[in-house]
């Protein structure tokens, strides 16, 4: 089958595919309640789509009353295709009939004569079937349908009788009728509607493309049946054929409000009663130096250029007109520091319904002397060998005009989008120079080498003396130089160090290691720890970015208990 489009039907479609796998299962009457509750919700939703598709039409009326011309052929059109719709949805619910009669009858016989057949339908119902004077019930005592997992007789009736070639047929002069309608209607309507032949068209090959009433073919590839009607009603429980055949009727009707949403899209949808209109002030700056002026375009929220006939828009008291945009300009001079308020009013009456609503609204904005400010990201210094983020700003000059640059202490300065970052390489002093439009200003900084790490276990926090056991001193791997409360990204590594084990009544063992790890020598020592053990970790020397050499760092002295 296709695949909807439209959210609804996909739930719906994918709803009975669900349940349809279920019929793989043992069946249940739960499982067959499942299907009367499925069908249920899908005439519950082709109601609602029917009472959409109403009031769609109900409301485009008064403005269409307006149009004549477009009036008769738009209407034409909706009536032509809820008309054919309907007489669809009718020829489905007959097949759904016949189900229930067949199926509760079970007699050949009876059944043999079509004229017989057609007299039952139309004496029964979805509850009871009438057949020679003889009631006969569909459900049982508790409500329950006595004929859900029949499957011989759907047989019958939809595949050996040709109501399901019947119904594939219909499908298909269904959907084909329905875009000749709706294509039929858009060429009427296309003059005034002020269309090119190309939008027509292409509207036309969109309808078509988002029809879900169709006939799918994929089975003829995917299965080993015969026929259509083979495919979709061979030995299918009577339970499971009522939803399906109702999914027809809800792709009917949803075709039905695609193509009156379409045409109502053409008359510009529904009437609309604007309720709230609101003064809009768009300000080519939120603040202003001293002694330039203030500039701004007004505008009215939810505006249609019928307004500017009937649109009064003040600021301050001062009347502003608007072009055919629904555009004004104001401006003032800032003749004082600090903080301004506007205030803005406006009356709009609605062309369409006479009513005169307004709103009030306020704008503040800020009046300053010309300065410049650079502060680092994270600290007030520049460290060698990482990235020192800084913001640039210089007040009154675009950003995007603002331009900085930085000397002393092998100083380098980039620019990253809207981000500014700094490289140094030598202690000392670095000065960042930063201006636009005219305006300049330097601010010194200090440049300092990355602090000390600290010989550690743990890389997080500082573990270079005390007590620990000898199991847990044994699984340690090596030593780490540990950068502790330094907010850059930056990592130090060891380069080396010298260990010595001085054991419970021995003579000192040392070693030398080199890089973080342990290696050789040092690490059996480290295997040989044991109670009462000392070990001191000397001439622990670590590399930091930017060193052109390496650095002492702290002495670790641990006891194994």
């Amino acid at each position: 089958m296709s695949i909807p489009k439209e959210p609804r039907q996909l739930m719906i479609t994918l709803m009975y595919l669900v349940l349809m796998a279920l019929l793989a299962l043992n069946i249940s009457a739960e499982i067959m309640n499942a299907f009367y509750d499925l069908e249920k919700s899908m005439i519950t939703s082709n109601k609602l789509t029917s009472d959409a598709v109403q009031a769609t039409y109900d409301g485009i009326q008064p403005i269409l009353s307006k149009k004549p011309k477009l009036k008769a052929p738009l209407n034409n059109g909706i009536s032509e295709v809820r008309s054919f719709v309907s007489e669809f949805a009718d020829q489905v619910d007959y097949y759904k009939q016949g189900l229930t009669t067949v199926c509760s009858i079970k007699n050949e016989e009876m059944l043999k004569d079509p004229a017989n057949v057609e007299k039952y339908i139309s004496d029964s119902s979805m509850d009871s079937v009438i057949m020679n004077g003889t009631v006969i019930p569909v459900r049982d005592d508790k409500g329950h349908i006595k004929i859900s997992k029949d499957k011989d007789w759907t047989t019958w009736w939809m595949v050996k009788q040709g109501k399901g070639d019947e119904l594939e047929a219909l499908i298909d002069s269904t959907r084909q009728e329905m875009i000749n309608i709706y294509a039929k209607t858009m060429r009427a309507c296309q003059k005034e509607a002020k269309l090119k032949s190309a939008e027509v068209n292409e509207k036309i090959k969109n309808f078509e493309s988002n029809l879900t009433l169709s006939i799918d073919t994929s089975w003829v590839e995917n299965s080993d049946k015969n026929s259509w009607a083979e495919y979709n009603f061979y030995q299918m429980p009577y339970a499971a054929c009522m939803p399906k055949l109702e999914k027809l009727k809800s792709d009917a009707r949803a075709a039905e409000a695609l193509m009156v949403n379409d045409l109502a899209g053409l008359v510009g949808g529904r009437e609309l009663k604007l309720n709230k209109f609101f003064p809009i002030m768009n300000a080519k700056k939120g603040y202003v130096i001293k002694g330039e002026k203030f500039e701004a375009e007004v505008a009215i929220g939810a505006f249609s250029n019928e307004f500017a006939k009937t649109s009064n828009v003040t600021v301050n008291g001062q009347r502003i007109n608007l072009n055919a945009e629904g555009k004004g300009s104001f401006s003032e001079t800032a003749n004082k520091l600090g903080k301004r308020t506007i205030n803005l009013s406006a009356t709009v009456k609605n062309p369409l319904s006479g009513e005169t609503m307004s709103g009030k609204s306020t704008f503040e904005y800020e009046v300053g002397v010309r300065s410049a400010a650079v502060s680092a990201s994270k600290m007030n210094v520049f460290y060698i060998g990482v990235d020192n983020p800084v913001e640039v700003s210089v007040a009154g000059v675009n950003s995007n005009k603002v331009k900085a640059s930085c000397s002393g202490g092998g100083c380098q300065m980039n620019r990253a989008g809207g981000a500014w970052n700094v490289r140094v390489s030598s202690p000392g002093n670095a000065k960042v120079t930063v201006g636009g439009d005219g305006y300049t200003q330097s601010f010194d900084f200090r440049v300092k080498r990355i602090p000390d790490p600290v010989a550690s276990f743990n890389p997080n926090k500082r573990e270079d003396s005390g007590s620990m056991g000898n199991g847990s001193f044994s699984a340690r791997q090596g030593i780490v130089a540990a950068l502790l409360n330094f907010d850059f990204e930056a990592k130090c590594k060891i380069q080396g160090f010298e260990l010595t084990r001085v054991p419970k009544r021995q003579d000192p063992q040392r070693a030398m290691n080199s890089g973080p790890r342990y290696n050789g020598k040092v690490a059996n020592l480290v295997k040989a720890a044991k109670p009462g053990d000392i070990y001191y970790f000397d001439n622990v020397k670590a590399r930091c970015p930017g060193d052109s050499a390496g650095r002492k760092l702290n002495s670790m002295v641990w006891q194994i208990k």
